[in-house]
């Protein structure tokens, strides 16, 4: 009775968590419609009084809008993506390892199991990267999500503002939101500016859409100095091929630490993220090289890294807490 109890308020308090987590969500789609509403109705409709000055108004801020909901679209609901079956442990082996009391056994045990995958990140002691709560050794650049409850590929952090865990899998779609969501604050805070400036003055009637108007620019603004630091941070770490993870606990390889073991070059380091194809830069498609599961690397040449040289040898057959940033 008392266990039935227990397991009814902690399924609960689940629920509640998995309902909370979606107000920032909501807070910021809540801010988008206003913005549309204000800037649409209240600044092109009605105080804006040119109307070639309408339609030019109305359809660059349509453009950037329909990228911006896309991307923002495309962050919430591309799945975080998790290792593939053959980085898992197999029934047996998992008994073997639970049953096993030496520590020092298990860690030989992994370190056999890693020879067979393209594993080339260790823990600060130099064992190999395993997840006690998936059962599973883990790629390079995985993480753990606590809030998710699953390893994450390329694991960069989790981002309340969009209830999702950012990595391998939308990891382009998350920049090309920032970048399109600076955008659409700098192109409503220059538009809106000059009718500001002339309600300020004094120069427009005092009506309703004075108040629109004038917090519209001020809302701009703020989320775009914010918006614009986060942005310039994601593409620093993008020239340098790096994870916020990453750059905040340094990856350690079977040689040694070394922080900028995943550096390719500048060029080498956007078609990590991008793909080789310019043309799909800026649109929210797919088009990140590889799966997930292994990365070229700049400790190996060419003739060492079968990433860099194209080729395919892993076959298909065969305990990092999340660091929960509060950022968008």
């Amino acid at each position: 009775m008392r266990r039935g109890w227990k397991m009814a308020l902690s399924g609960g308090l689940r629920c509640c968590r998995r309902v909370l987590s979606w107000v920032p969500v909501l807070v910021i789609v809540l801010v988008v419609l206003w913005s549309y509403y204000a800037y649409v109705f209240e600044l092109c409709l009605v105080t804006v009084l040119s109307p070639a000055e309408k339609v030019i108004y109305l359809i660059l801020y349509h453009a950037i809008f329909v990228f911006f909901t896309w991307t923002y679209w495309k962050s919430i609901f591309t799945l975080p993506q998790q290792p593939n079956q053959k980085f898992h442990l197999s029934y047996t082996d998992k008994e073997r390892y639970e049953n096993e009391e030496r520590p020092e056994v298990q860690k030989q045990m992994l370190v056999d199991m890693a020879k067979k995958l393209p594993v080339y990140t260790r823990t600060g002691s130099g064992a190999v990267r395993f997840c006690d709560r998936c059962h599973l050794i883990k790629p390079d650049r995985c993480h753990h999500c606590s809030v998710c409850a699953m390893c994450v590929l390329k694991m960069d952090h989790h981002c309340p503002w969009v209830n999702n865990c950012i990595g391998f899998s939308n990891y382009k779609f998350f920049l090309q939101f920032l970048a399109y969501s600076v955008l659409y604050c700098l192109y409503i805070a220059t538009t809106v500016f000059s009718y500001f400036i002339k309600y300020w003055r004094g120069e427009l009637p005092s009506v309703r859409s004075k108040f629109h108007v004038l917090f519209l620019l001020f809302v701009a603004c703020m989320f775009f100095v914010s918006l614009v630091i986060l942005f310039g941070y994601h593409c620093w770490l993008v020239s340098r091929n790096k994870t916020t993870l990453e750059a905040f606990c340094t990856p350690v390889f079977t040689s040694g630490p070394e922080k900028n073991g995943f550096n390719l070059g500048f060029i080498k380091n956007i078609q990590q993220v991008f793909g080789d194809k310019k043309k799909f830069w800026l649109i929210p498609i797919g088009s990140s090289p590889g799966d997930g599961h292994s990365f070229p690397m700049r400790s190996m040449n060419e003739s060492q890294n079968p990433l860099l040289a194209n080729e395919e040898p892993w076959e298909d057959n065969e305990d990092d807490n999340q660091v929960g940033l509060s950022r968008p």
